[in-house]
């Protein structure tokens, strides 16, 4: 069952991520603060007991509403049950055929604090720590703790991911770790050393599949506002660094690629015969032997995903560039990751697979002197060559 568990959570970590497109409010990115509600199912596991783990039929489920009071930061109340199973008995571990199996059942309610680490990106990373309380019964249990029910506390720490799906809709894996106060947790007497912190506290973790629906938002947020196009972009520092080091005649006219740059926002595309046969991304480049965007790209690239998500028959070869820096083939495998790396973020912000191919370079098409390090940051470049409109 964990492995299968742990195959759908794949499974559906990859489609949200390729539905990442989608908005998550009204505003289009992010409310200052928003009401949701989710429900979801659990795979329970003891952390540390007297009794063996025995993980057939142990299950959860849950429900919960959330407050979140800025980008970062949410209140989320839930209630939740948790089916657990343990096993003792004179046998071996890897053989509970004979074993006596404990059930556990709980019912409780649960405070946590979320934390977004990047409220921003379609798939959002977060934790939480919070606390609960919950009924819990036992049945077959050894001893004076054989079907008696108690009311206990729990302490909370988990992880998990937030991914949009829909409009409101988000997808959340989560990992969680529950330390419980009473040390007859599991149906027996004796302490287990070592919990999660520390003491003779008894525990068990849940792997957690759930969906959330957006459902009331505050004031739009301007947390994002960075990946909203160029506007913030310094355009003229832009054309200056790169007529200061141009130390000879090219074929590319950089005042009209700064102009292309300015013409075609998102929202002043009128059409897709205005767009030109080659763009060059100008700010987009790389650092030396690397492939990964660096930040600076991000506004710029998301400003060339809008422009194809708003002409959806244009199709585009990325063409990745490298300096003279390394050998022919080191370069040109390098060209091509840098290209792929950004096929890869298109694709994320919405944009089609079938109308991005890629294409590598290498150090064949200069456009700045390799002798200047300037001039080999500049050579390490994006270029779009329009295929189709």
């Amino acid at each position: 069952m964990k492995k299968a568990l742990t195959l759908v959570l794949l499974v559906v970590v990859l489609f949200a991520t390729g539905m990442a497109q989608e908005k998550s409010s009204k505003y289009g990115w992010l409310a200052k603060d928003s009401y949701s509600f989710g429900f979801g199912f659990s795979y329970p596991k003891y952390l540390n007991t007297n009794w063996g783990d025995y993980r057939e039929g142990a299950s959860g489920a849950y429900v919960y509403i959330q407050k979140n009071y800025s980008e970062h930061i949410g209140i989320r109340l839930s209630a939740t049950y948790n089916h657990l199973r343990g096993w003792y008995g004179p046998v071996a571990k890897d053989d509970v055929s004979h074993a006596s199996i404990v059930g556990n059942d709980q019912i409780g309610a649960n405070l946590d604090m979320i934390y977004y680490f990047v409220p921003c990106e379609p798939i959002s990373p977060y934790m939480l720590v919070g606390f609960g309380g919950f009924w819990r019964s036992l049945t077959n249990a050894p001893a004076v703790e054989d079907n008696t029910s108690v009311i206990d506390y729990q302490i909370n720490f988990g992880i998990g991911l937030e991914a949009r799906i829909g409009q409101n809709w988000k997808l959340q894996p989560e990992f969680s770790v529950h330390t419980v106060g009473n040390r007859h947790f599991d149906g027996s007497y004796a302490t287990v050393p070592g919990g999660p912190l520390g003491g003779q506290q008894k525990a068990y973790a849940k792997l957690s599949l759930g969906l959330s629906y957006y459902f009331g938002y505050g004031e739009k947020s301007h947390l994002c506002d960075v990946y909203e196009g160029l506007g913030q972009v310094d355009y003229a520092k832009i054309e200056e660094i790169v007529k200061k080091y141009q130390t000879e005649p090219t074929t590319i006219d950089y005042a009209r690629i700064e102009d292309i740059v300015k013409k075609y926002k998102p929202s002043e595309v009128s059409g897709q015969n205005n767009i030109p046969e080659n763009w060059v991304l100008i700010g987009v480049n790389f650092d030396e032997g690397s492939a990964k965007l660096k930040s600076e790209s991000m506004p710029i690239l998301y400003n060339a995903a809008q422009i194809l998500l708003t002409n959806p028959n244009v199709k585009v070869e990325i063409q990745g560039h490298t300096n003279n820096i390394g050998g022919e083939k080191y370069n040109q495998q390098l060209s091509l990751k840098r290209a792929e790396s950004v096929k890869n973020f298109l694709i994320a912000k919405g944009v089609a697979a079938d109308r991005l191919t890629t294409a590598g370079f290498g150090k064949t098409k200069p456009i700045m002197d390799n002798k200047t390090a300037q001039g080999r940051e500049l050579n390490r470049r994006i270029e779009f060559k329009i295929l189709s409109k």
